[in-house]
């Protein structure tokens, strides 16, 4: 419980209505999940206004509404507060009503378009590896301590959040890794949250059905970084070009890690082959069981996260070289006969080039790449031809198929893809809306020292359509076909 006064301190105010000495037990922005003694946020969303359910919330007990505009009608007994952005002010109340969770752990970011999940979870685990009760916050899981908690976004909304954190502080968790969405930036999910550090990445083509430009992807990623206090710690990508961009505002302290470019901290890739990677970080020999330059970032970023906290170096290079890859990144399923299976999450055009060059890196040839590949319905349309000619200029043969149609006909996404092939690889692609058979196809197709590659679910244990979620693993279905294929 705590007075509504205290509720709204610093939420930037302009008009108060009615008593703020009145106690509030709990806070929401969905009239649906709105009790007595409630206050209730009207958040104006791209679906639908908060503020056209005020009425409903006050029916259903709400002793307090915190709002961008006065409704005409104003009920007695309830206290109307108007604020600036009912958004800001959302995260500002999560903050104020949980207690400042974030301010009793160490809270690392980790935003980019490509890397988050991976960053995320390698800090996490190299963290316990060290000892630490660590907290995750991913696209994968939500870890607290020992225990895991599905994971609904990228980044939760500020009370999920808050309340996800004050858990971590009773578990004793004392670092937490979190990955950071431009989606949350914009819409103030992680406003006011004090951020020990903040790593970035890489920025490419992606969410641009959301930011309209790239520019306004650009521009969502560095708030983050412009958020960061003093305190904090800002560690960038130097080999993305827009690096400097992310901090040029930053009041935290800037460090850059690179593979190809001068930087504060460096790693130079010394083998790379599918049992892992041989490295050399800042002149010390690590061996990892990742694979691929994009990994040898990832652990670069890592370790420079990890020694910016604090970290002794020698003991971040020894737990770095017992970390696997999370699921569904570059996963390699062994031990299923003359041909190779690898699982990726790549669903932006970079990524999938990153995984097909390391494919490409470690196998010595690309005609012995067979990719599976779709593109997500309801999102960046842009990208989809992009990613059929990464796929066909990279693979021997391509199979199109679903990524999650959402609320689009599959077969229209498919043809949007067909658009960035030559007439020249028509021959080498086949189309496939059902994923299953999509896999089973490219399995069929694949001979002895092959490697098929199924890109763009990577952790994903479902397929969205038309509304419903059925259960589709696509390790779970590769590592079946790939059986079949031994006997």
């Amino acid at each position: 419980m705590i007075l509504l006064k205290d509720l709204i301190y610093k939420a930037n105010l302009e008009e108060v209505v009615g008593d703020t000495n009145v106690a509030i037990e709990h806070v929401a922005f969905d009239s649906r999940a709105v009790t007595a003694f409630t206050a209730f946020v009207a958040v104006r969303g791209t679906a639908s206004d908060g503020h056209g359910f005020i009425e409903m919330a006050v029916e259903k007990g709400a002793t307090a509404v915190v709002c961008e505009e006065l409704p005409k009608m104003l009920r007695d007994g309830v206290t109307y507060v108007r604020v600036v952005d009912s958004r800001l002010a959302l995260a500002i109340m999560a903050g104020n009503f949980h207690g400042h969770p974030d301010r009793k752990l160490k809270l690392v970011g980790i935003t980019g378009t490509n890397g988050k999940t991976s960053v995320a979870t390698l800090l996490h685990r190299l963290h316990r590896t060290l000892g630490h009760k660590s907290g995750l916050l991913s696209t994968v899981e939500v870890r607290i301590g020992n225990s895991v908690v599905p994971a609904t976004h990228t980044t939760p909304d500020p009370l999920s959040l808050h309340a996800l954190l004050g858990e971590m502080v009773k578990a004793g968790v004392s670092h937490c890794f979190m990955e950071v969405s431009s989606h949350a930036v914009v819409q103030h999910r992680i406003a006011g949250l004090r951020f020990a550090g903040g790593v970035f990445t890489n920025i490419t083509h992606d969410h641009l059905d959301y930011h309209g430009t790239f520019d306004a992807y650009i521009k969502a990623k560095k708030g983050f970084f412009d958020m960061l206090p003093s305190e904090a710690f800002a560690a960038v990508n130097a080999d993305d070009p827009h690096s400097a961009v992310m901090v040029q505002n930053t009041k935290a302290t800037k460090s850059s890690f690179a593979v190809r470019n001068l930087a504060d901290h460096r790693a130079r890739v010394i083998e790379n082959q599918l049992t892992g990677l041989h490295l050399d970080i800042d002149g010390h020999e690590v061996y990892s069981r990742l694979v691929g330059e994009f990994n040898a970032s990832n652990l670069l970023a890592t370790y420079t996260a990890s020694v910016l906290l604090g970290t002794p170096v020698m003991d971040v290079l020894t737990a770095l070289s017992d970390l696997g890859p999370p699921r569904g990144r570059f996963q390699v399923l062994r031990g299923t006969g003359v041909v190779l299976g690898i699982v990726d999450y790549a669903h932006t055009p970079d990524a999938l080039r990153n995984v097909l060059t390391t494919i490409a890196d470690v196998c010595g040839d690309r005609e012995r790449v067979i990719t599976v590949v779709g593109c997500g319905g309801d999102r960046d349309r842009t990208k989809r031809p992009l990613m059929a000619a990464i796929a066909t200029s990279m693979s021997r043969v391509t199979v199109l198929t679903s990524d999650n149609p959402r609320g689009e006909d599959p077969m229209a996404i498919i043809d949007e893809m067909r658009q960035g092939l030559l007439p020249s690889d028509l021959s080498r692609v086949f189309v496939n809306a059902d994923r299953r058979e999509a896999i089973r196809q490219a399995v069929g197709m694949a001979s002895a020292g092959d490697v098929v590659l199924v890109a763009g679910k990577g952790h994903e244990t479902y397929q969205e359509a038309h509304g419903q979620r059925t259960h589709f693993d696509d390790a779970e279905v590769l590592r079946e076909t790939l059986e079949l294929l031994k006997k």
